[in-house]
């Protein structure tokens, strides 16, 4: 846990901040080899999680939630990479699907749905990405067709986070599949004994072997017309835009997080082992690695500080979440292969606490909308 309180922090915060640090460190921790192995966490996870109110901590009480804030969700993500206890997907569920429907749903939805979430019975996933569509969200080809009261929805989704486990999906179809930005609609599936939906492979990751990412399938799955998000079809284009910001701010809180455990790792290590008589801290080029590491650990330690400071007082605009977003993972990626290196042959294997913070790095620079779109969103407001 963090030495200083951050300035956006208070005493409410950091209890939770103790309490969600002793779940992931005693509930989730010393399951992470077993859940790598099967690629996906335990469902008992999910409802202890829900038991202890760490499940929806920024959706209001009224809807079963925790009352808090954005800052609650960041200091979910701080403690999941400082425990090493990466693979429960609470950043999708509560900080993502949750919020969608929160902001876009009606009364009766909300208390439909966001009770469940909370309380773990319900694990939530949006699915975005296709077999021939990632950033180009206009583009995607899943339709969701009226017929009479229902929605008919036909497509298939790929990369899915909480895929395996999820009974609450968010989905980004087509509801008039003539227009792009302006016929994309979010329609919510609740996946159990929803005829045609199947869920395809669990995917085999180069990292984040535990958290499961899932191929979905919808073939003819029928819900009601009440599970539109919004308050009429066409809207869901300009729903993400509004999301997104959000979603990519809590990957870079991740990444100044993952930034501080892999230079923290590595100064341990480096103190410890010996070679030519001394510690290899002593060498020249440790320390000038080590030094530029914390470095860039301090600076965006900073920047995320100032961006969820921002952020909760409803002034973090969409230029400086990319910026963050893009920053911080790229810097990530960078630490994670420096301290690497530091480690030697033994920063290849895989026990080493980071090599799993190397191979996990990557995704930060993919998912969320790629660095290269971040870098396209902030060249539109310069």
């Amino acid at each position: 846990m963090p030495a200083d309180r951050p300035a956006w922090s208070d005493d409410d915060i950091e209890a939770f901040r103790e309490l969600a640090h002793a779940f992931f460190e005693k509930e989730c921790a010393p399951h992470e080899e077993r859940w790598c192995e099967q690629q996906h966490v335990d469902r008992a996870a999910w409802r202890k999680a829900g038991e202890l109110g760490l499940l929806c901590p920024s959706i209001p009480t009224e809807f079963g939630g925790g009352g808090g804030t954005f800052a609650h969700e960041a200091v979910m993500a701080e403690e999941q990479v400082r425990t090493g206890a990466p693979s429960l997907g609470t950043t999708v569920h509560s900080t993502i699907v949750a919020h969608y429907i929160n902001s876009y749903g009606t009364r009766e939805q909300k208390h439909r749905w966001l009770p469940r979430l909370a309380s773990g019975e319900f694990v939530g996933a949006i699915a975005m990405t296709e077999p021939s569509t990632g950033s180009d969200l206009q583009s995607v080809k899943t339709k969701a067709i009226r017929t009479g009261d229902e929605y008919v929805i036909d497509g298939s989704k790929t990369f899915i986070s909480n895929g395996l486990h999820c009974d609450l999906v968010i989905v980004v179809a087509k509801t008039d599949p003539d227009n792009a930005a302006a016929g994309i609609s979010l329609v919510v599936v609740e996946t159990e004994g929803a005829e045609g939906f199947a869920r395809g492979r669990v995917l085999k990751k180069i990292g984040q072997h535990g958290q499961d990412t899932a191929e979905l399938f919808f073939d003819g799955v029928r819900v009601p017309v009440a599970n539109l998000l919004g308050e009429a079809e066409g809207q869901g284009f300009a729903q993400l835009m509004q999301q997104l910001p959000q979603e990519r701010l809590v990957l870079a809180v991740a990444a100044a997080t993952a930034i501080e455990a892999a230079l923290a790792e590595t100064i341990k290590y480096t103190k410890q082992r010996e070679a030519f008589g001394k510690p290899i801290f002593n060498f020249q080029n440790t320390k000038f690695t080590l030094a530029e590491a914390a470095t860039t650990a301090k600076i965006g330690r900073v920047f995320i500080d100032d961006c969820i400071a921002k952020h909760l007082r409803g002034e973090l605009d969409i230029p400086t979440a990319s910026m963050a977003k893009w920053w911080l993972t790229e810097q990530q990626c960078q630490v994670a292969d420096e301290c690497l290196q530091l480690f030697g042959g033994y920063g290849y294997m895989a026990e080493y606490p980071i090599s799993r913070m190397f191979t996990d790095s990557r995704i930060q620079k993919i998912y969320g909308g790629t660095n290269e779109i971040m870098k396209e969103i902030i060249s539109r407001f310069l």
